[in-house]
């Protein structure tokens, strides 16, 4: 499932326009204006940039200080994350 959307937000940053037509002529969009616009002021090809591993320490630690949480964001990241298949569909959607 995350293969799906990381694709479809890349088709997202390539072609709007495109997409934006998609979204109207399947009638999830009433006006190609308005989707086109959303779709260009979005940053979809961004999800490359971005570390994983700082936005579970950061919401990790924000859970933790409210007291949602017990255990520390260096736990939770040791003991819950792996981020093996993230990095290999980053490697296989690169083109």
């Amino acid at each position: 499932m995350l293969r799906a959307v990381l694709k479809a937000a890349d088709l997202c940053a390539a072609d709007p326009a495109r997409t934006a037509r998609r979204l109207v002529d399947g009638g999830f969009a009433s006006r190609y204006d308005y989707a086109l616009q959303t779709l260009r002021d979005v940053a979809y090809d961004r999800w490359r940039e971005y570390d994983a591993e700082d936005t579970i320490r950061f919401y990790a630690l924000r859970l933790h200080e409210t007291g949602f949480i017990k255990s520390s964001p260096q736990k939770i990241i040791a003991e819950g994350t792996n981020w093996r298949f993230l990095d290999e569909l980053k490697r296989e959607l690169k083109a």
